[in-house]
């Protein structure tokens, strides 16, 4: 295989493709942070390119993951591509590296495979998606989960569950995540292949942005469905805006942002730039916050993310209790899932998303997961989350055809 294509990854929203790695830095749990700002401080003036596993907790706050893992995501990757090209208007501008004409052809082929209108008529392969734990033991999970609420332990915890599809030989990648992104739209979608990996990201949410000294952060909490015309949509944003369940859910993890910016904040510059806000997808409407705050332009990104990560839309309050919860009631290891990946600009400016609404694929496993969750407060009705997370999940994997899970 062309080495070209063993590592890629594209922005659909700005037609940005890097193909191929120039140099990477993969670390492990034991490893320093530390290691990032190195890194970063080599390459600046380049694009640099990120994953970075939910499991990074476990070096910020000394904890475990001892779940099952069926897709071993490497733990966080940080790497610079040998090619990157922007596409605007079918023009493609080569802002780094050099190619010679066959590479050139190759990758204008594969640019062109991504972007071109796949005939939906036709379908993926049939896989059918079987569930980490039964409805039974879904319900008992979340019966735990709120007696750790009433003891105490947490305030709202975000519970998650995973579907997965087994002895899955091959994907039609361009096809899939052309068909996941058409189907979303999604702001924050990403595709990312890293040797026998493959990550499908059709994102809504942004974890963390930095646009000089300023850092923006916008976490979803609060979820309802599209309607099927506009008065019915109406009414779904009417009852979602107005959900006691769902506000409370979204100020409790504005708060813990809040708490987390001040860490690393200028004194005085932590501000809700918009607090419980509809937005609409889609496929889904969400209540988003955003939350901003002004830092040294000295500061490094291990501290941001030592401050800030993971995130609190993926967690719950207090953070570090629940995520201690959530490891215990939990059936698998998030891995990528629940993390991020971003792209960091010549300039050290980053934007990094949530990667949530993804499948993740393992060629060597033959593991292909989409994960979800949902938070649960004292007042979660088990019935009603586990349905919540049908909705989140059940467009995304019916992509391959009709599931019994529905």
């Amino acid at each position: 295989m062309n080495e070209l294509f063993e590592t890629l990854i594209y922005f659909p929203n700005e037609s940005l493709f890097a193909f191929g790695k120039r140099d990477s830095l993969e670390l492990n749990e034991f490893e320093s942070l530390a290691k990032t700002d190195d890194f970063l401080e080599r390459h600046l003036g380049m694009h640099v390119f990120s994953c970075i596993s939910y499991d990074v907790k476990n070096s910020i706050e000394k904890l475990s993951s001892n779940n099952t893992d069926l897709i071993d995501f490497p733990y966080a990757l940080f790497w610079t591509a040998k090619v990157v090209i922007s596409m605007k208007e079918e023009v493609v501008t080569i802002l780094e590296g050099n190619v010679n004409c066959v590479e050139y052809e190759e990758i204008t082929g594969f640019i062109r495979s991504f972007l071109k209108e796949h005939d939906l008529s036709e379908g993926l392969q049939s896989l059918q998606f079987q569930p980490s734990v039964s409805r039974e033991t879904y319900f008992h999970k979340i019966i735990q989960a709120k007696e750790q609420i009433q003891l105490g332990n947490a305030y709202e915890l975000n519970f998650c569950q995973q579907f997965y599809a087994s002895n899955v030989k091959e994907l039609d990648s361009a096809s899939l995540f052309n068909r996941l992104y058409k189907m979303t739209e999604a702001p924050f979608s990403v595709y990312v292949k890293w040797l026998n990996w493959e990550v499908f990201c059709g994102s809504p949410e942004r974890f963390i942005q930095r646009k000089g000294s300023k850092i923006i952060t916008q976490p979803i909490k609060g979820t309802i469905q599209r309607g099927g015309n506009q008065l019915e949509d109406e009414q779904f944003i009417r009852e979602l805006s107005r959900n006691p369940k769902e506000i409370s859910e979204n100020v409790m993890i504005t708060d813990l942002v809040r708490n987390d910016l001040s860490k690393i904040a200028l004194k005085g510059s932590v501000a809700v730039d918009e607090l419980v806000g509809v937005h609409t997808f889609k496929t889904l409407h969400h209540l988003i916050s955003t939350v901003s705050c002004e830092v040294s332009k000295s500061q490094k990104f291990s501290g941001i993310l030592e401050a800030l990560f993971p995130m609190g839309s993926m967690t719950g309050a207090p953070k570090l209790s629940v995520m201690r919860i959530t490891e215990e009631l939990e059936s698998f290891k998030r891995g990528i899932y629940a993390g991020t990946i971003g792209c960091f600009r010549p300039s050290g400016d980053f934007d990094f998303n949530v990667v949530i609404r993804s499948l993740v694929y393992n060629q060597s496993t033959h593991y292909l997961s989409c994960s979800v969750g949902s938070a649960i407060t004292i007042e979660a009705n088990p019935e009603s989350e586990y349905q919540e997370c049908l909705t989140k999940v059940k467009k995304i994997i019916e992509l391959f055809g009709e599931q019994k899970l529905f």
